[in-house]
């Protein structure tokens, strides 16, 4: 056994004289060595694996570690390991075998802040991490947390000494000021996102000492930890760095960022933070190019894996971060992989044949079912695998019930219209020509996968295929061939067609394609058009596109923190959303937009309820029920095939799991601790 990983016998008696070499075992999920587990699957706290494991672990770094810390933009020289990492660093067991240190992480995104969730996933950190069971919470930045009994406060105990990418001490300030000064702040984040509300109520953060932090809710709300749990908004940001421009926390924040050449405070944090929670937004080597020699720092201060030294219109470039707070069983601290290139390619048909030629290491995200076939056929000669996995969202279809184009609104806003082009479609069809038979046939119910408590009916709600059903109701919304082309016009005479926009990100290309075609067939002319995912979500949020295309779906567990799939507009910027103005009118109380009807009304309240009542209970069901009956009821958002999707890796990317899911829902490859993987090309 390799004597690196020696460590003291936590029994020994040193004034006793008779303290004994003794190896700590170096466990791995494949091969426990008789350690008993711990607490929480696949990891442990320190004390509680030095005492299960009979031993004290001793610590040992990359050797190129100073190196890359030297490429840090405003890092100062290293100070020991014993200095960086926590005094109670998060201890993790590998899947197969301890790592070697080395090699750079090749990955693909489609463009600047689209396709990138796949890539930011592998080094993300939030407090708390969900297992690979994709149902037990485990902690990670947070060494644990408590709930009160009627969960209404939260409470996250955090990791003595854990420290901030430049080595500045991370604690509860860190997390109040997330909340408080960032994610409430409205000159940072004009609109609150629903997470940060309890029944759109704000919460109350209280420091109660540098380890820990309590949330303090209005109304109960148990899903709050899953939503940390799953969730790229991470639950903290650096108030010693980003505090500095913020006027609450520096009389002379205006003053110093005006000194760094940016308008004001709020601006400097702008460039280092963006207006949201999305943490791939650009930083200011891309975004303040010309300011980057005059910045304190390149980027803004990070607790996860690596950390971002390039950032250009091509791609990134990150090196691991020095001060990461999470070891292995042999005590060598991670990540493994020294370095992370995202390169940036849009075009479907370019990403395939990358992965072909096996010049990436892992890619999921935009990798869609129809590319399957010649993926597989080149795994033996790519030395890479493709592994099919099931999918949590769907292709989904929605009508925007707000256009601004009134006569289509009369339209779109009528439910016949909207069942009519659900039975249009031929879900049959579909499945085998663009899923080869893999995939499930269903309309979208809101959540996936359906718990017990939602009828099988619902499932197939007017998703049967029925063209002649389809007619009959075109009809009656008084879509008639006025001019004998075979093809509809709206009730007042002007040509009605639909112009489908969509991204492969979002949709395959082959499920438009049918559906486009099925909509014809009962003559609704149908076009469409493939664009970026930026263009895309460009059109989606100033209410231009006339069909909303991109996949949906949502657990029961992330339902019970995130209530944005149920109030209009039904999404956020990243997902499909419809009702735009809907959402507007809601947002403004009234001053802007169109009022929804009384259903969506009804949901707002049910989700808030559904939120704060346990699951399982008859009071839930009921509540979930009728979420159901009045999303699924009136085909907001209208379902096609649930089928399953490509995940690649090349076989040199070691420690590698299989996925349960391919999903951005349960944020892709958080839950299988990318940093545990390494590389080796040599085996």
């Amino acid at each position: 056994m390799n004597k690196r990983f020696l460590c003291m016998s936590a029994g020994l008696s040193l004034l006793a004289g008779t303290a004994l070499a003794a190896e700590c075992p170096p466990i791995t999920v494949a091969d426990a060595m008789g350690v008993g587990a711990g607490k929480y699957p696949q990891q442990y706290e320190r004390a509680e694996f030095e005492q299960l494991a009979g031993c004290t672990l001793t610590f040992q770094e990359n050797p190129a570690i100073a190196e890359m810390n030297g490429r840090i933009a405003g890092n100062p020289d290293l100070p020991p390991l014993a200095e960086r990492l926590p005094e109670e660093p998060l201890v993790m067991a590998p899947y197969d075998e301890i790592g070697r240190y080395g090699g750079v992480l090749d990955v693909l995104s489609n463009a600047t802040e689209a396709g990138t969730s796949d890539f930011l996933s592998v080094r993300h950190v939030n407090l708390v991490r969900i297992s690979d069971d994709l149902q037990t919470i485990v902690p990670n930045v947070a060494k644990d947390w408590a709930w009160n009994d009627d969960f209404t406060e939260l409470t996250f105990f955090l990791r003595k000494g854990h420290k901030w990418s430049d080595g500045a001490p991370f604690t509860a300030e860190d997390v109040k000021f997330w909340y408080d000064d960032l994610a409430l702040d409205e000159n940072v984040s004009p609109k609150p996102r629903d997470y940060v509300l309890v029944a759109g109520e704000r919460m109350q953060v209280e420091v109660i000492d540098p380890q820990t932090v309590k949330f303090i809710l209005p109304a109960p709300k148990p899903g709050l930890l899953a939503h940390f749990a799953t969730s790229y908004a991470q639950g903290f940001q650096p108030k010693h760095f980003l505090g500095q421009f913020h006027p609450k926390h520096n009389s002379d924040a205006d003053k110093y960022a005006q000194s760094l050449g940016f308008e004001n405070g709020y601006a400097a944090i702008a460039a280092y933070f963006g207006n949201s929670d999305w943490t791939d937004t650009p930083t200011p080597m891309l975004a303040h190019p010309d300011k980057v020699d005059a910045l304190p720092k390149a980027t803004v201060p990070t607790l996860e894996s690596h950390i971002y030294t390039r950032d250009t219109t091509d791609g990134r470039h990150l090196v691991a971060n020095p001060y990461f707070h999470v070891v292995d069983t042999a005590g060598n601290q991670l990540p493994y992989i020294n370095e992370q290139d995202e390169v940036y390619i849009n075009e479907n048909e370019v990403r395939i044949l990358k992965l072909v030629n096996a010049e990436v290491d892992y890619k999921s995200q935009s990798v869609r079912l129809p590319s399957a076939p010649i993926l597989l056929d080149g795994q033996e000669k790519g030395d890479y695998t493709i592994d099919l996995r099931p999918t949590i969202a769907m292709p989904t279809f929605s009508f925007n019930v707000t256009s601004e184009d009134l006569e289509k609104r009369k339209v779109f806003g009528d439910l016949r219209f909207r069942q009519a082009m659900s039975v249009a479609m031929n879900r049959e069809e579909i499945n085998e020509v663009a899923f080869f038979g893999l995939g499930e046939p269903k309309q979208y119910t809101g959540f996936s996968p359906e718990p017990e408590f939602i009828p099988g009916e619902w499932k197939q709600h007017y998703a049967q295929y029925d063209p002649d059903l389809a007619n009959r109701l075109l009809d009656e919304v008084g879509l008639a061939d006025t001019d004998g082309d075979g093809m509809r016009e709206l009730p007042n005479g002007e040509k009605l067609v639909l112009d489908i926009r969509f991204a492969t990100q979002g949709v395959s290309g082959k499920v438009v394609e049918l559906v486009a075609q099925h909509w014809t067939d009962v003559g609704v002319q149908t076009t469409f058009k493939e664009v970026t995912p930026d263009e895309y979500r460009s059109a989606q949020s100033s209410n231009q596109l006339d069909v909303g295309a991109w996949q949906k779906g949502l657990p029961l567990l992330m339902i019970l923190g995130l209530n944005e799939s149920f109030v209009a507009p039904f999404g956020d910027y990243f997902n499909h959303r419809t009702g735009m103005l809907w959402g507007e009118y809601l947002e403004t109380d009234g001053a802007k937009g169109v009022q929804p009807p009384d259903w969506a009304y009804q949901m707002i309240d049910d989700i808030n309820a559904f939120q704060a009542t346990p699951v399982g209970t008859p009071e839930s069901t009921e509540i979930g029920l009728r979420l159901v009956e009045n999303l699924t009821g009136n085909m907001l958002m209208i379902g096609t095939v649930l089928a399953p999707n490509p995940i690649y890796r090349r076989n040199a990317l070691k420690n590698f799991t299989d996925f349960k899911t391919w999903s951005y829902e349960f944020y892709r490859t958080y839950p299988y601790r990318g940093y545990q993987w390494f590389l080796d090309d040599e085996s």
